[in-house]
């Protein structure tokens, strides 16, 4: 079965109304932030990175119709059954009926606020020159992949231009496929929004996203 994301939305019609939620609605029941919690206490152990985790929520078949802590919370439990640190018979019964499976690391309540100011920075050494330079015209990669990317749809094989050069980065696709790091370098390029979407866009709409240098092949002058 080719590998399917459910979560590459932007530029398309969706059904119904989008109703912006209030500033500062974190939650919408009392079970979420454990959801959350459990997510980043997990996350720290070191049993995946975060692109993998990324690459399970976004290809549950079933993501169109769960909320967002639910989606985490379903990946949460796809990515522990799949290592052997949770069983189908717990997460039924809702509690521990195994011995728990040994991890790399363990998140202590009390390092929270630390390990989350720190955060997990992804910018790696230069290890080759950067291939693009600013004000450059490109054009996304066209040809769709078959695992996770962070290339949105509604850019590919469209044409843009580089606003700015960011370094070195993790590479998700390649992190998310437990291929390692494979460092690349990182581009922010602007595209029209009439390029994107046509006539349908406002005129002198911009949108600017993050590609990787992979996503990008060079466009004569």
């Amino acid at each position: 079965m080719s590998y399917q994301s459910h979560a590459d939305l932007g530029g398309r019609d969706m059904p119904g109304a989008i109703v912006p939620e209030p500033e500062g609605e974190l939650f919408h029941g009392d079970w979420e932030p454990r959801a959350l919690a459990l997510t980043l206490a997990m996350g720290a152990t070191g049993s995946w990175n975060i692109d993998a985790s990324r690459s399970v929520r976004e290809s549950l078949p079933d993501y169109a119709q769960l909320s967002y802590y639910q989606i985490w919370l379903a990946a949460l439990e796809k990515l522990m059954l799949e290592r052997g640190q949770v069983q189908a018979d717990e997460i039924e019964s809702g509690r521990m009926l195994h011995a728990p499976a040994p991890v790399k690391r363990v998140l202590k309540a009390a390092d929270v606020p630390q390990v989350l100011a720190k955060g997990s920075p992804t910018e790696r050494p230069a290890t080759a020159p950067a291939r693009f330079a600013v004000g450059q015209q490109v054009r996304a990669r066209a040809a769709r992949v078959d695992h996770h990317t962070r290339l949105p749809g509604y850019a590919q094989g469209k044409l843009g231009r580089i606003e700015r050069v960011n370094g070195m980065h993790v590479f998700a696709d390649a992190n998310a496929q437990g291929q390692g790091e494979a460092p690349q370098w990182l581009y922010t390029v602007c595209f029209d929004g009439q390029a994107l979407w046509g006539d349908e866009a406002k005129p002198g709409l911009t949108v600017s996203i993050d590609a990787w240098e992979s996503y990008l092949e060079a466009v004569p002058a």
